[in-house]
C-alpha cells in the first residue's frame, strides 16, 4: 500500500497531478480541496495517498490531509459510493462542510454532487453519521501559477467532467466566469455555482 508520497509537482491537469517521486511520475487523482492546496509546478509537495486496485487498473487518489484521506476512506465504504464520486464530493466540499451537512441531515446539500440521489445522499447521513471528523477545514488561495486563456477553459471543462458533470452542467458554469480566471481559481467558482442549492 502506498501510504504517502512526496516529490516535485511535475504537471497538474485537474483533478489529476503528477508527482515526481525520486525519477518515478504517479499519477494521482486529487479533490479540487486539494488541488486548491498546491504550490507551484517544480515545488516539492506531499501528499496522503490511497491506493484503490481493480481488475483493470491501479488508481492512486492524493490528499493534503490525513484527516480529508480518512474521509475519504469512509466515504468509499457506503454502499454506492465508488472513489469517483467520493472525490467529487471532497471536491465540491470540505471535510468540515460534509461533517456538517450529515450531522444536520441536510440532503439537499449532498444531492447537489453529481451522482448524488436522494436515496444515496439518505445513506450517506445514515451510514456516515458520528464517523466523520472535523477540524481539517481547508480554504482555497487564489489561483495557480497559470491563467486559463480560451484554450485552457476546456482544462476547466475537463476538470469537471472528470468529476461527474456533464457537458451542459459544465458549460453553463464556465459562462460566467471571468475572462482572466486561474484554471484553479475557475474550477473553484465553477463547482461553487453547481453546488448552489
Amino acid at each position: 500500500m502506498i501510504g504517502r508520497l512526496s516529490g516535485n509537482l511535475i504537471e497538474k491537469l485537474p483533478p489529476q497531478v503528477v508527482l515526481d517521486a525520486n525519477g518515478v511520475g504517479y499519477e494521482v487523482d486529487v479533490p479540487m480541496t486539494t488541488f486548491y492546496q498546491l504550490p507551484a509546478l517544480g515545488q516539492k509537495t506531499t501528499l496522503f495517498t490511497h491506493l484503490v486496485v481493480r481488475e483493470d487498473a491501479h488508481l492512486l487518489f492524493g490528499f493534503a490531509s490525513k484527516e480529508d484521506r480518512q474521509t475519504f476512506r469512509q466515504l468509499i465504504k457506503v454502499s454506492g459510493i465508488g472513489a469517483k464520486i467520493a472525490l467529487a464530493i471532497l471536491s465540491g466540499m470540505t471535510t468540515d462542510e460534509l461533517a456538517v451537512a450529515v450531522a444536520s441531515e441536510d440532503i439537499k446539500r449532498l444531492s447537489a454532487v453529481p451522482g448524488i440521489g436522494k436515496k444515496t445522499a439518505e445513506r450517506l447521513v445514515l451510514e456516515l453519521r458520528g464517523k466523520l471528523a472535523t477540524g481539517s477545514t481547508l480554504t482555497a488561495p487564489g489561483g495557480l501559477a497559470f491563467a486559463a486563456t480560451p484554450d485552457e477553459k476546456s482544462d476547466i471543462v475537463n476538470a469537471l467532467l472528470a468529476l461527474g458533470y456533464n457537458e451542459k452542467e459544465a458549460a453553463a458554469a464556465i459562462k460566467g466566469l471571468p475572462a482572466e480566471v486561474t484554471v484553479s481559481e475557475g474550477v473553484r467558482l465553477a463547482l461553487k455555482s453547481l453546488m448552489k442549492f
